[in-house]
C-alpha cells in the first residue's frame, strides 16, 4: 500500500488537541510512512519547570523495552549461541522457581512469549551494580508461578531472566550489550537505560493525578530500579522507537544496510505463539517471541505498550504498509489519547479500522458471579472477587513489594459475556475507560482470574 502525503501541521494540531483534551502534559509523536519519519511534540516535560517538550526529548519506554530484550535475544538464538527451545537451565544454571518440576522444563521460547508461568509483579531493588541482575534472578527464585508452564501470563520476571541470558552469553551487562548489539548499529542517537545518562537531554518527568484532571510531577523522575532494565527501563525519543520498528519492517537492516537480524529471524519474532485470554486490555489478538500481535478485520500488525509509574508509551507497525507510529507520553489520560489518535492515524495510513474501546453493552447480559467469588493471588497482587449489593465487584489489592505503586483499586464488574466482566475506575494505564476481568482455567485445571493480562490462580 502506498501511503498518501503525510499532512504533518495537520496532525501536529491534532496531537496538540487531544492532548490538552485529555490531560497529558507532554506527548511526542513519531510516525514512519510512504518511507520518511515524520516527528512531532507537544506540551511540558515537567510543569512544575514548565519546560517545553521537542521532538529530541526522551521519556521512560516501560514495558516497550521488552522489544530490545526481545531482539537481542534473537540475535544470540540467530547466532546458534542460544536454543529458543532447550530448558533455560542449561545456559543459566542458577535460574530456579518456587516450582521445580516447572524450573526444568521452561524455555526460553517460553520466556519470550509470556508462556513460561513466570509472574510479573516483583518489583525488586537489587541496587546500581553490575550484578543487579544476577542477584534479581537469585531473589526470583522463591516467587511463586502465576501457573505451569505452557500458562500466558504476562510476565517481567521472564523478561529479566532473558536480560540475565544476554549477559551470560555475551560476557556484557545487559545495558553495554544493548548499546553494543541494537543501540549503536541501528544509530540510536536518543536511546538509553540509565538516569544519569538521560540528564543529557531533555527529559520527560512523570506526572500522577485523578482523571479527568491536570496531573502533578511525581515525586522522583527514577521510581525504578536498575534492574527492570530487560523488562521496563529503556528511555528514548519517539522516533528512536520508531527507527527499532523501522528495522523489523525492513527484514533486519539498519538504515547504512547493516544487517541486526536475518529475515527470518524477523518473520520467527513476528509469528504467532500463544494466543491471549485477555484479547481486549492491549486489543491483542496474540502474541510472538516479544510482539504483541494484532489482526485489524484482516489486516496483521505488531507493536508493544509499555508503562512506567506515571509515563505511558505505545507502539504498532503495520507491515503491508510500511506504517509504523510510536507514541510517548507523560501522564494523564494517555491511553485515551493513544486510541483516538492512532484510530485516526492508521485508518487514515494504513486502512486499518481499529476496534472500538473496550466497554460493556448498554444492556449487559445477566451473568451469576457465585462461581467466581472467592480471592485469587499473584506476586504482587491479591484480587479478591465477591458480591456487594447484588452486584458482582472486585478489590484489586497491590501487596509486598508492589504495595505503594497504588492504594487498592475498588471496581463493579459489569458483565460482558459468561466469562469476561467490564471493571470501572483502573486508571490510565489499564484501560481507556474499563479494565477487562477475564475468567478462565490454568492447563492444570485451576481457576484464574485475568487483569492486565496477568493470571492470577484462586485459592483452594
Amino acid at each position: 500500500m502506498t501511503s498518501p502525503r503525510f499532512d504533518l501541521a495537520r496532525w501536529q494540531a491534532r496531537l496538540d488537541e487531544l492532548r490538552a483534551a485529555h490531560h497529558v502534559p507532554a506527548a511526542s509523536l513519531a510516525v514512519l510512512t510512504g518511507g520518511t519519519v515524520y516527528e512531532m511534540a507537544g506540551g511540558v516535560l515537567h510543569r512544575g519547570t514548565g519546560v517545553e517538550a521537542t521532538t529530541d526529548s526522551v521519556y521512560q519506554l516501560g514495558s516497550i523495552a521488552k522489544m530490545y530484550t526481545a531482539t537481542l535475544v534473537m540475535q544470540l538464538a540467530e547466532s546458534g549461541a542460544l536454543d529458543l527451545d532447550a530448558p533455560v537451565v542449561k545456559v543459566l544454571p542458577e535460574f530456579a522457581t518456587a516450582d521445580a518440576e516447572a524450573t526444568k522444563t521452561i524455555t526460553t521460547r517460553q520466556l519470550l512469549s509470556h508462556t513460561s508461568g513466570l509472574t510479573c509483579d516483583f518489583t525488586h531493588d537489587t541496587g546500581r551494580g553490575d550484578d543487579c541482575l544476577a542477584r534479581y534472578v537469585e531473589a526470583a527464585k522463591d516467587v511463586a508461578l502465576d501457573g505451569p508452564p505452557g500458562t500466558f501470563s504476562y510476565s517481567s520476571v521472564g523478561y529479566n531472566v532473558l536480560g540475565r541470558i544476554v549477559e551470560v552469553l555475551t560476557g556484557q551487562v545487559w545495558d553495554a550489550a544493548l548499546k553494543d548489539r541494537l543501540v549503536t548499529p541501528l544509530g540510536l542517537t536518543h536511546t538509553m537505560t540509565l538516569p544519569e545518562e538521560a540528564l543529557g537531554f531533555r527529559a520527560a518527568m512523570s506526572h500522577l493525578g485523578e482523571p479527568g484532571q491536570d496531573p502533578d510531577p511525581a515525586p522522583a523522575w527514577d521510581l525504578m530500579p536498575r534492574s527492570a532494565g530487560p523488562y521496563g527501563r529503556v528511555i528514548a525519543s519517539a522516533a528512536d522507537v520508531v527507527r527499532l520498528a523501522r528495522m523489523h519492517l525492513d527484514g533486519g537492516l539498519a538504515p547504512d544496510g547493516t544487517r541486526v537480524l536475518a529475515p527470518e529471524t524477523v518473520a520467527a519474532m513476528q509469528g504467532r505463539e500463544t494466543d491471549c485470554p485477555d484479547k481486549w486490555t492491549v486489543a491483542s489478538d496474540g502474541w510472538g517471541l516479544g510482539w504483541t500481535l494484532y489482526d485489524w478485520a484482516g489486516t496483521p500488525g505488531y507493536g508493544h505498550d509499555g508503562a512506567s509509574i506515571g509515563q505511558y508509551a505505545y507502539l504498532r507497525v503495520v507491515p503491508e504498509a510500511g506504517v509504523a507510529i510510536a507514541l510517548l507520553t507523560n501522564g494523564g489520560g494517555a491511553r485515551r489519547l493513544y486510541a483516538t489518535l492512532f484510530r485516526e492515524l492508521l485508518g487514515e495510513l494504513a486502512g486499518v479500522r481499529m476496534p472500538e474501546p473496550f466497554a460493556p453493552a448498554a444492556q449487559p447480559p445477566a451473568v451469576d458471579i457465585t462461581p467466581y467469588v472467592g480471592t485469587y493471588r499473584r506476586a504482587g497482587v491479591v484480587i479478591t472477587v465477591s458480591e456487594r449489593e447484588g452486584s458482582p465487584h472486585l478489590l484489586y489489592t497491590f501487596v509486598d513489594g508492589m504495595k505503594d505503586f497504588s492504594p487498592p483499586l475498588d471496581m463493579n464488574l459489569v458483565p460482558v459475556s459468561g466469562t469476561v466482566f467490564a471493571a470501572n475506575g483502573a486508571g490510565p494505564s489499564f484501560s481507556e475507560d474499563w479494565m477487562p476481568v477475564v475468567f478462565a482455567t490454568l492447563p492444570d485445571g485451576t481457576p484464574c482470574v485475568y487483569a492486565a493480562m496477568r493470571a492470577a490462580p484462586k485459592d483452594r
